[in-house]
């Protein structure tokens, strides 16, 4: 992984990234306490996107990864992940990208694609649908359950499975609690339906985080819609499935 300084012009963030394969750019960004490598290395995504002829950019989203790590809420936000991936983007030279963005990620993507559309050819949100509008009302529950000293603390299956996976992914708890906690990831129907560039959604019918991908579908004129059957928020990321879907839609998009 390299790093760059993503400035906004008071602020410097230290965020890492990697770049493999040549090609048509693809830029991947995943979701909340996993990193590049753990989304998009491990279930296949950047061999399979590398030998389908395109180059692939990972971002480890700050407080995530090999990013810098903060612990003020106020720094963290979809909003501002977004603006790091466009630095990003400028510090590479690139000018337009397809976008590919998981659970959070998708989130992140969507504002990357509202903010700055001259950057985005197309976007691709997954493991993240109706939820992205109407929200996601346990977050508190998960900050407190990674700030928790032990697990003995928490009370829930959901909160202990994100500590449990955040653990996993060798992730900073605390940064990732000031994560959740922040007031910058808000989305609406009318923000989303200003997107231009070509959208593909994707999410599993078994997956709870999502929600169903028939709103935010309509919400999003042009938009193009694929449910995986039998899938839910964690096996849906390297679905056979899924990567056709995708390759279909990049092969196909103006």
């Amino acid at each position: 992984m390299q790093a760059f300084i993503s400035d906004d012009g008071t602020n410097g963030v230290e965020i890492a990234y990697e770049v493999v394969g040549q090609g048509e750019p693809i830029l991947l960004i995943h979701g909340f306490a996993s990193n590049g490598r753990v989304n998009w290395v491990s279930p296949g995504w950047v061999k399979f996107l590398t030998e389908n002829g395109r180059q692939v950019i990972l971002i480890d989203n700050r407080g995530h990864g090999q990013s810098e790590k903060l612990y003020d809420s106020e720094k963290y936000g979809a909003q501002e992940m977004a603006e790091d991936a466009k630095r990003l983007l400028d510090h590479l030279n690139i000018e337009k990208v397809d976008v590919m963005g998981y659970s959070m990620g998708a989130r992140i993507s969507a504002f990357l694609a509202i903010n700055h559309p001259e950057r985005v050819r197309s976007v691709i949100l997954a493991g993240m649908a109706y939820n992205m509008v109407r929200g996601f009302d346990r977050g508190d529950a998960i900050a407190n359950a990674l700030a928790a000293d032990d697990e003995s603390e928490i009370e829930g299956a959901e909160p202990k499975a994100f500590r449990r996976f955040a653990i996993k992914t060798g992730s900073d708890l605390k940064a990732l609690a000031a994560c959740m906690l922040s007031k910058g990831h808000k989305i609406t129907f009318d923000m989303v339906g200003t997107i231009k560039a070509p959208v593909l959604i994707v999410a599993g019918d078994a997956d709870d985080v999502a929600g169903p991908i028939e709103p935010l579908v309509e919400a999003i004129p042009g938009a193009v819609g694929v449910v995986l059957p039998g899938k839910d928020h964690m096996t849906a990321v390297g679905d056979k499935g899924y990567k056709q879907a995708v390759e279909k839609f990049l092969s196909e998009r103006p």
